[in-house]
């Protein structure tokens, strides 16, 4: 990737460094150093988006075409750092510049086509409001850069309220995700093809409640992407 004059200026003026390591990044290197890199455990699901283990975690759930994630992601290990900086140490862009790799990475696939518009997952207005951004948008963002697809943000809302899955069991995740959303406006999603956006996928049940409620719309299409996705 060609590098702009400015692009390196800035380089020498505030050092970007590595969100894992936090080695000095070079101007042609984005998020990660080459060895955070090389030992990222990539899921590689796009090779079988339609049966992979994050897609067969939707089977009965909603009715989902395809599904991929970037990595597995383990609490407390190199990776999660990435989830970490992006979701609560005020570092957007992390998704953004993670969004637009994925993106980039699969568009070749044709894990795109046919797809209309993105759906990040939302968060409630109180958790908006601490953190500045939601963080599944900021995927979302990098990820219209490289395909151009618009983001429906306002289709789906958190509820003011809704407690947070982090510390919930998996059944009390269930219950917990089903009563935390609503459908805000089904004429915009009807007879689409929506990719519901994430940055983690545990057990499946903030996604599969998000899914279930757009699948209530008329002739919709379902696929799903996150950053990581949980070895279960």
């Amino acid at each position: 990737m060609k590098t702009s004059f400015w692009t390196k200026l800035l380089d020498l003026i505030s050092p970007r460094l590595c969100v894992v390591c936090g080695t000095r990044l070079s101007a042609e290197q984005s998020v990660l150093c080459s060895r955070c890199w090389l030992h990222m455990p990539f899921t590689h699901f796009s090779a079988h988006p339609a049966s992979n283990p994050m897609a067969r975690l939707f089977w009965g759930q909603f009715p989902i075409e395809r599904a991929t994630a970037l990595f597995f992601y383990e609490p407390k290990s190199e990776q999660a750092e990435l989830i970490y900086s992006l979701k609560y140490r005020n570092r957007p862009e992390v998704g953004v510049q993670l969004g637009s790799i994925m993106a980039r990475d699969l568009l070749p696939t044709g894990f795109f086509q046919g797809i209309d518009a993105l759906v990040p997952v939302p968060i409630s207005r109180n958790h908006r409001r601490q953190r500045g951004y939601n963080q599944s948008e900021a995927i979302a963002q990098g990820i219209a850069q490289q395909t151009g697809l618009p983001i429906y943000n306002k289709v789906l809302v958190r509820k003011d309220g809704a407690v947070s899955q982090t510390r919930l069991s998996q059944f009390e995740r269930h219950a917990n995700a089903e009563s935390s959303f609503c459908l805000a406006d089904a004429s915009q999603t009807a007879h689409r093809h929506l990719l519901i956006v994430d940055d983690v996928v545990t057990t499946g049940s903030t996604m599969s409640a998000c899914g279930r409620l757009l699948s209530q719309a008329p002739g919709v299409r379902l696929s799903a992407l996150s950053l990581g996705f949980t070895k279960t």
